[in-house]
């Protein structure tokens, strides 16, 4: 269940609450007439299941509450309640296989974003998979691909493909470009200061490197996992499972295929800094083609649903 909370206009609150009472998936509605001062209006707050939030903000969108009013969702960790529970089982299809559009939106907006902190995480995140590369070390490989914040950035380049929102694939591009840019930069300067002080050496990059060879040596299986990992981390963002996002970082090589090209362009290792792109590349693509096929997915299973309990299937506004 999540819990709304808005502030409605005292001249639409019966409105709202007629399509909160019509709607099965809401309850616990409660009215505080007056309350709001900053917008002025009614405090009406309700609970309603995650599957039937998008009829539910359509309704209010439609009734003008997020211009003149607000509104707002959180998500309830416990609920004791049996009208919540029922409001649940009338609700179409299950809570884990809705998407709420609009949370999605707003999410892949900010993923999109470039950002200081986004610059400076994927950076620091760049300088460890470097290091990872100069040890032959999987274990600063893996932290590498945890900090790397690149995937909400790729997330919004699916979101954007599925709605024709050019702008918001142009901004989350750019953001991608220039931040991957910036940090194989800062780690190319890194690791030529080391190199001339004496840290690393030209040959601190041998051919032969059982443990990491995989961020740099690109092949069907690189393309298969950036497939599994696309789906699987577009599915815990719809599906508000955060832990899962953590599997798909560490199943994506993009961060360290860059930390790799940049000791390669220090150390002037022509081959790796080929394999380091393409893998850059390979994993991009499949990221992208597998999170967009999801959402389309996603969208088509949940049109279906909603048609067969007469519901209709309410799409978040450009």
């Amino acid at each position: 269940m999540l819990h709304l909370r808005a502030i409605v206009p005292e001249d639409r609150t019966d409105r709202v609450c007629s399509a909160l009472a019509g709607n099965p998936g809401a309850t616990n509605v409660v009215v505080v007439p007056g309350a709001a001062r900053s917008p002025r209006g009614d405090l009406v707050t309700a609970d309603v299941a995650r599957e039937a939030v998008n009829e539910v903000l359509a309704e209010l969108q439609d009734l003008g509450v997020e211009r003149e009013g607000s509104i707002a969702l959180e998500k309830i960790d416990l609920s004791l309640s049996e009208a919540a529970e029922r409001a649940e089982e009338r609700a179409p299809g299950f809570g884990d296989d809705a998407v709420v559009w609009e949370e999605l939106d707003r999410q892949t907006a900010e993923g999109a974003t470039l950002t200081w902190s986004f610059v400076a995480f994927l950076a620091l995140a760049t300088q460890l998979a470097a290091i990872a590369a100069l040890t032959d070390s999987p274990v600063l490989v893996v932290g590498a691909m945890v900090l790397g914040p690149e995937f909400g950035a790729v997330a919004a380049i699916c979101y954007g493909l599925l709605r024709n929102d050019w702008r918001r694939i142009g901004v989350a591009t750019r953001s991608l470009v220039i931040g991957f840019v910036v940090a194989i930069a800062v780690t190319y300067v890194c690791a030529l200061v080391s190199r001339w002080i004496g840290v690393i050496e030209v040959g601190r990059l041998p051919e032969s490197r059982p443990l990491t060879a995989f961020i740099y040596s690109p092949d069907r299986w690189s393309f298969i996992v950036a497939l599994l990992a696309g789906a699987a981390g577009v599915l815990s963002m719809t599906a508000g499972k955060s832990s899962a996002l953590v599997g798909v970082f560490i199943s994506v090589t993009t961060v360290p295929a860059a930390g790799n090209l940049a000791v390669a362009l220090a150390l002037k290792h022509g081959s790796e800094i080929d394999g380091s792109l393409a893998q850059l590349g390979v994993n991009f693509a499949g990221m992208i083609i597998a999170g967009t096929l999801t959402l389309v997915l996603q969208r088509a299973v949940w049109h279906v649903v909603l048609r067969r309990r007469g519901r209709r299937d309410p799409w978040p506004r450009p």
